[in-house]
């Protein structure tokens, strides 16, 4: 396993601890469907860190900490900025996961692309819900 990998596995971690704190603050600003939503998207992306700290430790990694508090890339103030972070959220979690895709191989190149494709399902998803275009991205997670 490439030094390369652990490196991009951490970040996709650290990706996943943003997630999750995001989905905390969002949640509360949505009806009770986008709650329940939040909820959902939300403890995947526990299982996604779950199995990563698992994972690095394997590769014996040591991971980042999670930090105590995320600063928000803009106000989230209602309904329509929470959709429009999630979709957010979801677009930089796939960003980590694409750039961990080309060291990865066998079964890790497996639960890589399976967690970047899920994270552009999401995001296409929040995109929808939120009303912004275009709804899907070719090649989600690459620079502009």
């Amino acid at each position: 396993m490439s030094s390369v990998l652990g490196e991009r596995l951490a970040a996709a971690l650290a990706a996943e601890y943003a997630a999750i704190f995001a989905y905390g603050r969002l949640g509360v600003l949505l009806d009770k469907a986008g709650k329940e939503l939040a909820r959902t998207v939300q403890e995947g992306h526990r299982v996604r860190r779950d199995a990563l700290l698992v994972q690095l430790a394997a590769l014996k990694v040591d991971p980042p900490a999670a930090q105590a508090g995320y600063a928000m890339p803009f106000p989230v103030t209602d309904k329509p900025s929470a959709l429009k972070l999630a979709a957010y959220i979801e677009d930089r979690v796939a960003a980590t996961w694409r750039a961990a895709l080309a060291p990865a191989e066998g079964e890790v190149r497996k639960q890589v692309l399976a967690a970047y494709t899920d994270a552009a399902v999401r995001g296409a998803h929040w995109r929808r819900l939120a009303g912004l275009t275009p709804v899907t991205v070719t090649y989600p997670g690459r620079p502009a």
